[in-house]
Parts: structure tokens; C-alpha cells; sequence
């Protein structure tokens, strides 16, 4: 059993939330060496590096892989996290092959949204776990929230995720946050008349908050002020943490005994010795060097790839992402016996191509780096 005491520093889950506008892309650019994969579409304006847009779950998952994997970045942020959860919406109708989630059946269709954001959460602590700080962003709404112990009911800002008693997106997040921040503009209002009947809304200043308040949610861990301004700087303290420069240790003091050492071994005559005499072997005595393997009959990884334009987007931005061609694809399909390897994917049903191709893609993909390097 190992026991430890006193703060950890570590990574950290941040979750920023607000009204759209108020610049949450803008604010997760602020964060050390930002990597984003753009849901949304979000940060073209931006000056940051980013991934190519996810169009399905699966390459969300396959950058979150390579982050963890490549660590290129300090920070890795998804913007936002409501279009994610999109992505896992659509994913489950592809896997279900239904045109929408209430189709899977009463309740079920959500608890699978559930579990596909549950499984990004647990790829998102990985990169925590090798030091990348994660920032998720997300829109904000207004719902109705009623006390058990209260009677009535008042409106509340929440995350603009799925809240639902058997899919509880929202308080998933929640819970899996370390820092948990909404962002909105603080109005007041202002009487215009004696009798104060007539009011009119003034200020608009844009404000974070950090702690939880019956309007919203929010939480940090750092003891931070409940307002602040929507401004890295507030926060700013907790991530630009210096490292203690290393320990320089003093050069080993000479010994004389080592001086008197190394005298004598000067002092000590060299023996020059000459150079060992070769003879070559008989023709009979030289072994036989085996030939090089031709590998003209194997298939190598395609340098350039080229997709017909009329392929779903997702299933496009899965091979050029992998660097798979159609016709590696078309090859895995005959194997498992759907259709003729000459048929084009074009042809291919789109239930076909989103639920057995994009959903399945990491079996897909697997088989097409079997054929690779195997003679044909």
C-alpha cells in the first residue's frame, strides 16, 4: 500500500460553459500550448493549431488516441462539448441503424449516448494521466429546476447537455470536472420611473463564475473568488506552474593519490603492437550470404490517397486521416463477403457505410494493416 500526503500537482479538467458569443474558443486559447479539436467549426478565426474537424465519433477518439500517444501539445481542448456529444448521438444511430435516437427504443437510445460519452471522459483522463491539461467547452441553457424539499419551480443556466433521470449527461461532466466555470454577462437592473415599475437592463460586463449559486453551476478546487472577470488572467496562477530548475552538483575534488596514479601510467613504457595480419579464405570456406526477399509481390502504405468526391464526409475524413485508399477498403469489404471487391463505395448503402465502415472503423482498419505488407 503506498500512502502520499499534502497537494499533488497534476494536470487539470477544466469545463467552460456559457451563452453563445461571449468568447469561450477565444478564453481556451489563452491555456499553455492549446491543441483543439474543433466540433464546432468554432476557431477559424483563431490563431491556434488544431485537428481537422471530427465528423464522427471515431476520429474524435483517433485524435484524443494521438495526444495521448504524440503528446504535441500542453493542453488539449474540444470545442464544444455539446457538438461532441452530436457525435455520439450519431453514432449510436449508425450502430442501431435508426434515423434518430428515440427509434432505438424508450430510454435506450440515451443510455447508449450515455456510455459513448463515458468512454471519451475516460480517454480524456488518460491525457491527464501523462500530464496534458484538458478544457472542454460548451453552450449553456436555461431549464427548469424544482427543489424536492421546495415547492415551486425557477429557471437555472446548466450545461447544454443531455439531463435526463436514465442519461444524466450533464451531471456526468459535472462530476468528472476539476474546475467547472460559467461565463455570462452581468446585468442590472435599473428603475426608470419613481414608482419602480419600469426597468431597464444596464451594464453587460462580461463575468465568470466559479461557485455553485441556484442560477448555475459551477465549482473549483482552488479557492477562488465566486466572480471574476472573464479573463485568463483569473485563472491564469494555476497553470503557468514553474519547475524548480535541476540541482547542480559540484565537480569531484582531484586526489593526489589519482595524480600520482596517473603519472605512473605515463611513466609506464607503451608496447606497440602490430596490426593483426589477414588472410583471405578459400572460395570452398566463404559462407553462403542469404538473398534479399523480393518484395515486389507485397502492398505497401499508399502515399497518395484519393477519394471520389461523392463519399460520405465522415468515412473521407477517416481514410485521409489513416491514409487508406478505396481500394483497401474495398478489399476488407469482399473478404468479410458483402460485396464484390469491383464494387465502387460509392455504390454502398450509406446504412452500410455508417454503421459498418465509420462505426467499426478501428475492426476496419485493423484488417486493412493485416493486408498490408502480406503477397498477394
Amino acid at each position: 500500500m503506498n500512502i502520499t500526503s499534502g497537494k499533488m500537482n497534476k494536470a487539470k479538467k477544466v469545463v467552460i460553459y456559457g451563452v453563445e458569443g461571449i468568447g469561450k474558443s477565444s478564453f481556451a486559447a489563452m491555456f499553455p500550448n492549446p491543441l483543439f479539436s474543433d466540433v464546432e467549426g468554432s476557431t477559424t478565426e483563431l490563431d491556434v493549431q488544431r485537428f481537422d474537424k471530427p465528423t464522427s465519433l471515431e476520429m474524435l477518439m483517433q485524435q484524443i488516441a494521438y495526444v495521448r500517444d504524440k503528446k504535441p501539445c500542453q493542453t488539449y481542448v474540444i470545442d464544444t462539448f455539446d457538438w461532441a456529444e452530436k457525435l455520439c448521438i450519431q453514432a449510436v444511430c449508425a450502430e442501431k441503424n435508426v434515423s434518430g435516437i428515440e427509434d432505438v427504443g424508450y430510454g435506450k437510445g440515451y443510455s447508449y449516448v450515455y456510455e459513448k460519452e463515458g468512454k471519451i471522459l475516460n480517454a480524456l483522463d488518460e491525457l491527464i494521466a501523462v500530464g496534458i491539461n484538458v478544457v472542454l467547452t460548451a453552450h449553456s441553457a436555461i431549464r427548469k429546476f424544482e427543489q424536492p424539499d421546495e415547492m415551486g419551480a425557477y429557471d437555472r443556466w446548466e450545461l447544454k447537455l443531455i439531463n435526463s433521470p436514465k442519461c444524466n449527461c450533464c451531471g456526468m461532466v459535472k462530476e468528472w470536472a476539476d474546475m467547472l466555470l460559467f461565463a455570462n454577462y452581468k446585468t442590472v437592473s435599473v428603475a426608470t420611473d419613481d414608482k419602480g415599475k419600469k426597468c431597464k437592463a444596464q451594464g453587460g460586463i462580461r463575468t465568470m463564475f466559479t461557485s455553485h449559486h441556484p442560477c448555475w453551476d459551477a465549482k473549483n478546487r482552488q479557492g477562488m473568488p465566486p466572480e471574476v472577470p472573464f479573463d485568463y488572467s483569473s485563472i491564469a496562477q494555476f497553470f503557468n506552474v514553474q519547475t524548480p530548475p535541476p540541482i547542480q552538483q559540484a565537480p569531484p575534488v582531484q586526489q593526489p593519490v589519482q595524480q600520482q596514479a596517473t603519472a605512473v601510467k605515463q611513466a609506464t613504457p607503451t608496447v606497440q603492437q602490430t596490426p593483426p595480419t589477414t588472410t583471405p579464405l578459400p572460395a570452398s570456406d566463404v559462407p553462403d550470404v542469404p538473398d534479399v526477399p523480393d518484395m515486389t509481390g507485397f502492398v505497401d502504405i499508399p502515399t497518395e490517397i484519393k477519394i471520389p468526391e461523392n463519399i460520405p464526409q465522415s468515412l473521407k475524413d477517416l481514410m485521409n486521416q489513416s491514409k487508406v485508399s478505396e481500394e483497401e477498403i474495398r478489399f476488407v469489404v469482399s473478404q468479410k463477403g458483402y460485396f464484390p471487391e469491383d464494387t465502387p463505395i460509392t455504390n454502398y448503402p450509406p446504412e452500410f457505410i455508417s454503421g459498418c465502415l465509420v462505426a467499426a472503423w478501428q475492426a476496419v482498419f485493423g484488417m486493412i494493416q493485416e493486408n498490408r505488407k502480406v503477397p498477394f
